[in-house]
């Protein structure tokens, strides 16, 4: 298989996996999540359009930054774009409540899956890392030994995966409500630290357009959960307020 073939067949299955997850977390801990406001309206199709928007701006403007020409799409735009588009949504339309809270092992699981697809995409992906002389340096065929950075963001939000399923097993409120928040805020901050080993363009002094949004996801993250009033003890145990 080519590995745009192989790209592909990781975005399916990356799709794939997220609705399996967030299908299997419902049944299994539905009790726990606050559920989709009623008057939520055209929530989803307007998460759906702000995210492939978000994704294809982002990613074509870091490639531009770069140097490069052409068209790109990126995972951390489509994160940002889908809240923006939301977060406007719910402020004109006056919905208030949490309407992420059961995307947070989907969006988990999707990126870990999507990632691996990323690193068999080779040099064309333009997802790889810079030059390292580390042992698991990889070289994508281009003669030069390059940090994985696609499998240490997959491996990383794997294991945020595993414990927000570890805290849901043990019925934990405060993280099944507040679940996609943390899993955007430990996204952004992950992505930050993987970004300052990747050769992106800046646009700002040292700052690249990936680095820009991960600061913004953690500070959006931040301040959902400092306004947050639902359960605040970890380990509580009992039915999520709504």
């Amino acid at each position: 298989m080519t590995p745009l073939a192989w790209h592909s067949l990781f975005d399916l299955l990356a799709w794939a996996s997220a609705l399996a997850m967030g299908f299997v977390v419902s049944r299994w801990r539905g009790d726990l999540l606050p559920p989709r406001p009623s008057q939520a309206g055209w929530h989803l199709p307007i998460l759906v359009f702000g995210s492939a928007l978000g994704a294809y701006v982002f990613g074509t403007l870091n490639l531009w930054a770069s140097g490069m020409e052409g068209i790109a799409r990126s995972i951390e735009g489509a994160i940002v774009g889908g809240i923006l588009s939301v977060e406007t949504y719910k402020l004109a339309s006056g919905l208030s409540g949490r309407t992420g809270a059961r995307l947070a092992a989907p969006l988990a699981i999707g990126i870990a899956v999507g990632r691996i697809g990323c690193f068999l995409g080779g040099l064309d992906d333009f997802t790889y890392g810079v030059e390292t002389s580390m042992p698991w340096g990889v070289d994508f065929g281009d003669g030069v030994s390059r940090h994985p950075v696609q499998l240490y963001e997959s491996a990383t939000m794997a294991l945020f995966l595993i414990g927000y399923l570890a805290l849901l097993a043990r019925r934990n409120a405060f993280v099944a409500v507040n679940g996609f928040t943390l899993a955007v805020g430990f996204y952004g901050l992950q992505r930050l630290g993987w970004e300052q080993l990747k050769p992106y363009g800046a646009v700002l002094g040292p700052v690249t357009v990936f680095d820009g949004a991960s600061v913004a996801l953690v500070i959006y993250a931040g301040v959902l959960l400092a306004r947050s009033h639902t359960l605040p003890l970890a380990g509580r145990v009992g039915r999520a307020r709504p």
